[in-house]
């Protein structure tokens, strides 16, 4: 049986540091019918040095360098725990992307085994090690990579305990938003077909086909980043989607699953009932007495299969007839 797509709503740093906001879009999650929601655990002096210039897409918020803006949208392990918490009465699976060993580490004490390595940690040796050590499963965030770097990150993740199997490839670009014309998500196809491990896809477009071409593509994971206002001052809300986008989002995502159904070609259980309506029997074209030899005008094929199927017609074509049949009448064995 095909697995169902599994939905990771991202929070990511979207709740802009407030634990009610992150809490709020614990609950968007859940309500979308997402499988799991994901946030980020980092301490802004271990992440970015105090001078590190802002990214592109960062410098519409009105912070003087990375550290800055990290420094603000820091989340504490404790409040982490505490949205871990929330998660289960919600019955929502939560997901955590650690930017250094010491926030693994902790994810690991509280039972979160499932490791989401961002794309600007593929490199991150130390990172990847530990992760090898530690995690059950990872799920490995390509952005900014080409296939050489995924295959040295696939190498340090499998150095130690972590299984091949257990890793999952997501393609990625981390434009934010991300422009139709650079999603290239034909790339999910490249790196399944390369690596030959579990695919998805990380969305960072504003388009819901996005989404329905990652499924039509054999993702396993999509993640997309939620926001409770696209308007709001940080990051990533741009490139997020609101409450009833992320709804719609992943309403078609399951109506693609659906159509997708099985790779198995097999009759279905309406196609069977139908089968035997539209398949055709031999039966009499013309009266047929006995000792008349089967041919193509005194044989045809016509509605309902409820006889001998017209699939065997070469196998009465020139034998005798064993008895009288009048017109319509199945031609049978005897």
């Amino acid at each position: 049986m095909k697995s169902r797509i599994q939905i990771i709503a991202e929070v990511g740093v979207n709740h802009d540091g407030k634990i009610i906001k992150a809490k709020k879009l614990i609950d968007v999650a859940k309500k979308s019918n997402a499988d799991f929601v994901k946030f980020q655990l980092f301490k802004a002096n271990t992440l970015a040095t105090k001078n590190t210039k802002l990214v592109n897409y960062q410098k519409k918020t009105n912070f003087k360098s990375q550290y800055d803006l990290l420094k603000k949208l820091e989340i504490s392990f404790k409040d982490l725990t505490i949205l871990n918490s929330y998660a289960k009465t919600k019955k929502i699976k939560l997901l955590v992307t650690p930017f250094d060993i010491n926030s693994l580490n902790q994810l690991i004490k509280i039972g979160i085994k499932i490791i989401k390595i961002p794309s600007g940690e593929i490199d991150n040796v130390p990172l990847l090690y530990q992760a090898s050590k530690k995690a059950y499963k990872v799920i490995l965030s390509t952005g900014m990579s080409n296939m050489k770097e995924i295959s040295f990150a696939l190498r340090c993740l499998t150095k130690y305990k972590l299984k091949k199997k257990n890793i999952t490839i997501l393609h990625c670009t981390s434009s934010y938003p991300t422009k139709d014309s650079d999603a290239n998500i034909n790339c999910i196809t490249t790196i399944k077909n390369k690596f030959g491990l579990n695919v998805g896809y990380s969305d960072h477009t504003n388009n819901y086909l996005s989404g329905v071409l990652a499924a039509t593509l054999g993702s396993k994971i999509i993640e997309k980043h939620i926001t409770l206002n696209k308007k709001s001052i940080g990051p990533d809300h741009k490139s997020s989607f609101e409450p009833h986008e992320f709804f719609e989002y992943i309403k078609k995502i399951r109506t693609v699953e659906k159509l997708l159904g099985s790779s198995i070609k097999k009759p279905t259980k309406d196609e069977l009932k139908t089968k035997k309506l539209v398949r055709k029997s031999i039966v009499a074209k013309s009266i047929i007495k006995k000792g008349d030899v089967y041919n193509i005008y005194n044989i045809t094929c016509k509605r309902p299969q409820n006889g001998i199927s017209s699939k065997y017609w070469n196998l009465f074509l020139g034998k005798k007839a064993k008895r009288n049949y009048k017109v319509n009448q199945k031609i049978d064995l005897n």
